[in-house]
């Protein structure tokens, strides 16, 4: 399928890849991965002919079909559909020719040929990808100029996912989605029929698509066989075995050193001596592990606590305009050390509810009660516009420290995770991620007491995304998570809240109960048939044993009631001393930088959140059967 032998090449005179070499089977689904910067996105370009190497050789299958996502979003009159249909280019010539042609021969040919392509069902195939990314029927007939920037991306990839080319690529294709557009693109290559080439930083995206692994590092190339996690595991024990062998190899060529120096000058040895030169003189050396490391994320903890709840919504309306609520009916709290992550659809109010939250949008009706001395940040990919472009960091926080010295400025700015030299350089000129790095540090300077995050994975790579997780859980503030990074929700995240239907509650699942609810299709959150169902609650319907557990309570009897009220409260007494054991484990972790313990403990922690919010729920119900019998 795709062949690259000895391959080299330089952009503006930096080496990128060097005498580098990998096979791409066909059928594969590649993930690829490495440290931004290092030249994925180069390759895809060498790959489609945008570049030329400087030596060795690409080659692919002949006649083989590349696509790849357009660079410029469709912004025409044409509607989502039409557009994604056109981008067939053979079904879209064959049904031109098919109007005009008088050949009864070649009329004949054309039929057969559309039946063989199946494009008789081409506009379902069109419109089940367009729903899967989050357009519905009414969106799919509107044209690509009434929709931003960011759907209109999404139309490009619908675009390029219906062609079905040979060889897919896709770069960083989860940028403009939001989590559940990311759960219907990683079944979706799962179950690609052909090749597909994806970079990426998310690692459950990786997991649940990818066969193999391609780590550019070094200017190297690399294959592992399985998904991240292998390749991760995979890796980890080559670089400890790298580093053994080295150690090995250093002591034996000390100790044959040792043996030439002494022995040398003396003639009964010097033959010995000499045979020990040309040994290792033949001697590979065996290189030195070089693992950079990632500066990491600090979100300084709010210098004073203060009580619960730091927010209180009662019956609650936001909107934009009068009369058009967005969302309503919201009676919540927010406590001081809530970690939540919004879950629903795009366009269902998730950054509305941020804004109200964060106190950038006022409310329509009800009422928002928040702590007096309450200090809420929040961060958007959008707001990286309020960076000064021919800024530097430095001046940029300088800003916010007039009265301090130079050399503590330039230490809030390390701590950012951004080096000497980066320092002075203008904010214009900084990648994504270095963008995103001095955002993050601006708007958490005050020390908040609850830091909203809406999408802040967009150009980290997955080891800033790790120093990611860690900050948050080092953190002792409130938080608000929007994104569509599974790994960042499921590691950060206590409790899910879905936005649906114009409401905003709990959710009584974990991720992978959502995952299935989103890949059903209709009658998931966003489809008519959901929102039909349910007028009072965006949360899914009570599961059986919910529904077992309530008859069970109605035919208890007072006594029965009762000492089931004292086993509960035992229940939430050790569920609570359970989760304050794995605070203080997830703060010595987070210190410790170790991402893998961290994820296993936050694990443990939602668990025993989610087991005490329903042992509460249930003693709430205990108790008021009680106080009306």
């Amino acid at each position: 399928m795709l062949t690259i032998s000895d391959l080299t090449f330089r952009m503006q005179g930096r080496l990128l890849l060097d005498n580098t070499s990998l096979a791409v089977p066909m059928g594969a689904r590649v993930g690829f991965v490495g440290r931004n910067g290092t030249g994925k996105t180069t390759l895809f370009k060498l790959i489609t002919g945008e570049y030329g190497a400087e030596s060795g050789s690409l080659k692919l299958r002949r006649n083989m079909r590349i696509g790849q996502v357009a660079q410029e979003a469709p912004g025409t009159e044409k509607s989502l559909l039409d557009t994604v249909l056109e981008a067939d280019v053979e079904r879209t010539r064959l049904l031109a020719e098919a109007e005009s042609a008088t050949d009864p021969t070649r009329i004949a040919d054309i039929h057969t040929r559309l039946t063989d392509i199946d494009a008789h069902s081409a506009d379902a195939r069109a419109g089940a990808i367009l729903h899967g990314l989050g357009f519905d029927s009414n969106a799919q007939a509107r044209p690509c100029s009434d929709f931003s920037g960011g759907w209109r991306m999404r139309v490009a990839l619908a675009a390029v996912l219906f062609s079905e080319p040979d060889l897919l690529l896709l770069d960083e294709p989860t940028n403009y989605l939001d989590l559940e557009g990311t759960l219907w693109l990683e079944n979706y290559v799962a179950r690609y029929r052909h090749t597909v080439i994806i970079i990426s930083h998310d690692r459950d995206l990786l997991n649940k698509c990818c066969n193999t692994i391609v780590h550019l590092e070094h200017l190297k190339l690399t294959s592992y066989k399985g998904d991240y996690d292998f390749f991760e595991k995979t890796r980890a024990e080559r670089m400890a075995l790298q580093t053994k062998m080295k150690a090995k190899q250093d002591a034996k060529r000390a100790h044959m050193e040792s043996f030439i120096n002494r022995f040398k000058a003396k003639a009964s040895k010097a033959t010995q001596a000499q045979s020990r030169v040309k040994a290792l003189e033949k001697m590979a050396k065996i290189s030195a592990v070089q693992d950079s490391e990632v500066a990491p994320l600090h979100f300084p903890s709010p210098e004073k606590p203060i009580a619960s709840p730091i927010i209180n919504l009662q019956n609650a309306v936001a909107g934009y305009q009068p009369g058009q609520p967005v969302i309503s009916h919201m009676d919540l709290r927010i406590d001081a050390d809530d970690r939540i992550a919004l879950l629903g659809a795009n366009g269902n109010g998730k950054s509305t509810f941020a804004k109200l939250i964060a106190g950038r949008l006022q409310v329509m009706d009800g009422k928002v009660v928040r702590s007096e001395k309450l200090r809420v940040a929040m961060f958007a990919q959008h707001n990286m516009d309020d960076l000064y472009p021919e800024q530097t960091p430095v001046e940029h926080v300088r800003k916010l420290m007039p009265n301090h010295p130079d050399a503590k400025v330039r230490g809030r700015v390390a701590r950012m995770g951004l080096g000497a030299e980066k320092m002075e350089t203008r904010a214009k000129n900084l990648s994504g991620g270095e963008k995103a790095r001095l955002l993050l540090g601006l708007t958490t300077f005050n020390q908040p007491h609850l830091l909203i995050l809406d999408e802040p994975t967009n150009h980290l790579d997955i080891d800033t995304r790790e120093s990611l997780v860690m900050a948050l859980n080092a953190y002792s503030g409130a938080v608000i998570l929007i994104s569509h990074d599974r790994h960042l929700v499921e590691a950060s995240a206590e409790r899910l809240w879905l936005v649906h239907d114009g409401r905003v509650g709990s959710y009584n699942g974990d991720l992978e109960d959502y995952r299935r609810l989103v890949l059903k299709g209709p009658g998931s959150p966003g489809s008519k048939k959901q929102e039909k169902k349910s007028k009072s609650k965006p949360v899914i319907e009570k599961s059986a044993g919910e529904k077992r557990r309530e008859d069970a309570i109605r035919r208890e009897s007072q006594a029965d009631r009762r000492k089931r009220l004292q086993n509960l409260e035992a229940i939430m007494k050790k569920a609570a001393e359970a989760i304050k054991k794995l605070d203080k484990l997830l703060a010595t972790a987070s210190t410790e930088r170790d991402a893998k313990r961290i994820r296993e403990l936050a694990t443990k922690k939602a668990e025993f959140e989610r087991r005490l919010n329903d042992v509460e729920e249930e003693w709430l119900e205990i108790s008021e059967a009680l106080a009306e019998a």
